[in-house]
């Protein structure tokens, strides 16, 4: 994930953020959900970079990816 996204129990209690800010991986999620392009989520964050705002939303979809995974494993665990 090129080292930007970092998750510090010291900073926003933990959540995973963009390194060097306390915004969060959430942050941007709820943003591009709630219908902003990444120009606009740039324009909200001018300390963002485009490269900064693509590894957090590859970060969120490996984290769900995993989850999923988890479940479908802890599933067949118990079957």
């Amino acid at each position: 994930m090129n080292g930007f996204i970092i998750v510090d129990p010291k900073i926003c209690s933990g959540k995973p953020v963009i390194r060097g800010t306390r915004i969060m991986v959430r942050n941007i999620l709820g943003m591009v959900a709630g219908g902003y392009t990444v120009d606009r989520i740039l324009s909200a964050y001018p300390e963002l970079t485009r490269e900064m705002v693509q590894v957090a939303l590859e970060y969120a979809a490996a984290v769900i990816d995993e989850r999923s995974e988890e479940r479908r494993v802890g599933k067949e665990c118990r079957s």
